[in-house]
């Protein structure tokens, strides 16, 4: 293949495991979403080729493990008909629009008015009753001044928590603790996981709609989200403010974690997108394989570069829908790319250390 638009990376004992035995979908345990906003379209055709063609042949359980974006798309995936629910999201997400000045009242509207139609009537108790999937949320709950939306005062406490963060990434929890919206009926891998104060939360029917819209409620875009059923008291934020691309023992036992991004590495929290010195714990990603768009692709998507949310400014309404309906359509050639390399047996060859 003269031009690949994939690249495929591992983790170590990933990388043994594909080279000596050969990748089988039914090895799949746990498949993760990074938060990303817009990030998300750079995704979704590849979504549609991992749901057709890899979901059918997983086995119980697989867990799917998410913040922000992350979350929203696998609320597609565990839905009786994700292709659907794909084409649904994607569509009410593209042609979302606003008045000129929008406050954040008017996005956190609209935030919930597109959850409605990815959901539809039934996909909250399809969601809960995947025979084979375990969908698991993580969101972040606000401490203290944090929980307050004055953008003056949240802002000034989010430029501490950044600043503090440089120094310590455990600082966040003066600031937040990690929630983890979990499917009861069977308990993922990183349940247990330490480095952050943890407050764990059943999903139901009861609370699934607003730990979707929590892990996306961006501070000083969205609201918070006020006093989840089931979870203690209080405003509850992006999961990506300490999980932005799932630092996390992802690892089911010996299976193998499948994680679709837009990048080629791993960020651990929001705050450290400019600290190149972060890096994710590798014992996180021993079993990992990642999947992700290569330079080269992305160098020929309008304007270089993989929408993001600020595309909201930088483009006119019709110029931006433009623009990311052409994103869309190019990336039919990743899901050609994963579907090619899956049914010839390739990934072993084309995986390189993560």
């Amino acid at each position: 293949m003269s031009t690949r638009n994939l690249i495929f990376k591992a983790g170590p004992a990933a990388l043994e495991t594909v080279r000596r035995d050969g990748f089988a979908v039914d090895r799949i345990g746990t498949i993760a979403g990074a938060s990303g906003g817009a990030k998300w379209l750079v995704l979704s055709q590849l979504d549609r080729a991992i749901v057709s063609r890899v979901l059918p042949a997983l086995e119980a359980p697989v867990h799917l493990v998410g913040t922000s974006i992350g979350s929203w798309r696998f609320a597609c995936y565990a839905q009786h008909d994700p292709l659907d629910a794909i084409e649904r999201f994607e569509d009410a997400y593209i042609y979302q629009s606003y008045s000129a000045k929008p406050d954040i009242r008017e996005i956190t509207a609209k935030s919930r008015e597109i959850l409605t139609v990815l959901l539809d009537k039934s996909g909250p108790q399809e969601i809960l009753d995947h025979p084979v999937l375990r969908t698991h949320i993580l969101a972040v709950r606000a401490r203290h001044v944090a929980a307050l939306d004055t953008r003056w005062i949240l802002g000034g406490v989010l430029a501490a928590a950044a600043s503090l963060n440089a120094v310590s990434r455990r600082s966040l929890r003066l600031f937040f603790e990690r929630v983890l919206f979990f499917d009861a009926r069977d308990l993922p891998p990183f349940f247990d996981v330490d480095d952050f104060p943890l407050q764990r939360v059943r999903i139901g029917v009861d609370n699934l709609d607003d730990a979707i819209v929590a892990t996306g409620s961006i501070p000083l875009v969205l609201s918070g989200v006020h006093d989840i059923a089931r979870a203690m008291p209080g405003v509850y934020r992006d999961g990506g403010i300490i999980d932005y691309h799932l630092d996390l023992p992802l690892g089911d036992g010996d299976r193998l974690t499948l994680y679709p991004h837009f990048f080629g590495r791993i960020t651990p929290g929001w705050f450290d997108k400019r600290l190149p010195w972060r890096r994710a714990d590798p014992a996180n990603t021993d079993r990992t394989i990642l999947v992700c768009p290569s330079p080269e692709f992305v160098a020929r998507l309008p304007n270089a570069k993989i929408p993001d949310r600020f595309d909201f400014r930088r483009y006119a309404p019709s110029e931006r829908i433009r623009i990311w309906r052409r994103v869309v359509s190019e990336c039919q050639a990743l899901a050609d790319e994963f579907v090619d390399v899956i049914d010839k047996g390739e990934l072993g060859s084309r995986l390189v250390p993560l």
